[in-house]
């Protein structure tokens, strides 16, 4: 039989997370972020459970094929745009609406032949200071293109680094909506702020929502401001599930040690079982002893250090659970428990996104049957 791991996506939750993001912010339109092959779902494999949204956002000229592979004829954006001048031809074959963040963008689009003008998404950098123009520069820039035979419609975004927490001790945002607000005042064309965190946490604002939100992490069931809330508080589920099962029990005397490195000692006797994952399969390494895991639906915890292929887990308090007892790293257990993303990957130093995006090959995906 097959290494007994795999990964399970929940195309009935992603739809669930979606409308989410709709009951956050009325009267906008929705864009289903799925860069990173969404998220490490895969994009053929969450497109069902995501095909509701108004549009798609992404980075890859190849996953926007894909997308329109899939049949999908809305709008497709591409949030970092162009990375050549060529892309803009594959962007006039496949009508895609794209950034533009910088004067080489520009540029490309003066010199590029087409026949049907191409739906730009003209990029504030308000604060991020990763892409886009500076408050100061973003008019000039909405000049140029405006002139171009080659731009029909301009919209414009930004992008928020603080929407999930304070900043400097203030309002994690407003700084970056007043640069935007006070750039684009008379300007025309749709607007676009809110990624996950500003949707859920400050969409109450109309400038906030504005036209269209970016639905990234909260669409796979990922709380965009753990752990000040976590994916309950905002009435998520997984979009992913990674199981697996027990291939073997240990019984432990006081003293003895578990895996590399003896990092973990019995301090009395004790049972574990070993868990056919690891690394190797996107598990983190950096997970300490104490990590939260499922066996059979209950809580315990992760013994001593994740190597390649297996993880240890504290079996003490579950004489049930042996071999072949389902064990689940995050997503749905069985019975209807659960046990979320964020709480693994806070145990681990790191975020939700990562893990996500971080499932190796190996590992066997197979997509929830509609029940």
């Amino acid at each position: 039989m097959p290494r007994p791991i795999e990964a399970l996506i929940h195309p009935q939750n992603l739809a669930h997370n979606l409308a989410r993001a709709r009951a956050s912010a009325p009267d906008a339109r929705v864009w289903a972020v799925v860069k990173a092959n969404a998220y490490g779902h895969g994009i053929e494999r969450a497109y069902p459970g995501l095909r509701g949204a108004d549009g798609f956002a992404l980075l890859d000229l190849d996953e926007a094929q894909r997308l329109r592979a899939l049949d999908w004829r809305g709008p497709i954006l591409l949030l970092e745009g162009c990375f050549e001048p060529r892309d803009l031809e594959l962007c006039s074959r496949l009508n895609l609406w794209h950034a533009v963040h910088c004067e080489q963008q520009i540029d490309w689009l003066a010199m590029h032949k087409t026949h049907q003008p191409h739906r730009v998404f003209l990029k504030m950098n308000s604060g991020m200071n990763r892409l886009g123009f500076t408050p100061s520069a973003f008019r000039a820039a909405w000049t140029r293109l405006n002139v171009l035979p080659q731009v029909d419609e301009i919209s414009l975004m930004t992008h928020f680094s603080d929407a999930d927490a304070q900043r400097l001790g203030a309002d994690g945002i407003a700084h970056q909506v007043a640069a935007f607000v006070a750039a684009t005042e008379d300007l025309p064309g749709e607007r676009s702020l809110s990624n996950s965190a500003a949707t859920l946490r400050h969409s109450q604002s109309p400038a906030v929502r504005a036209d269209w939100v970016r639905s990234g992490i909260m669409s796979y069931g990922g709380s965009p401001d753990y752990p000040e809330h976590s994916a309950a508080h905002w009435g998520l589920k997984p979009g992913m599930t990674l199981r697996s099962r027990l291939i073997a029990t240990q019984h432990l005397q006081p003293g003895d040690t578990v895996g590399y490195g003896s990092s973990f000692r019995a301090e009395a006797k004790m049972r574990i079982g070993i868990v056919a994952c690891g690394y190797a399969d996107g598990y983190p390494r950096h997970c300490p002893s104490g990590t939260p895991i499922l066996v059979e639906g209950q809580r315990t915890q992760t013994v001593g250090r994740v190597s390649m292929d297996m993880l240890a887990v504290d079996l003490t308090t579950m004489p049930s659970a042996q071999i072949g007892s389902e064990v689940t790293l995050w997503g749905e257990g069985p019975r209807g428990t659960r046990l979320s993303i964020d709480e693994v990957a806070h145990a681990g130093g790191t975020i939700g996104w990562e893990l996500m995006t971080a499932v190796t090959q190996r590992v066997p995906v197979t997509v929830q049957a509609h029940e």
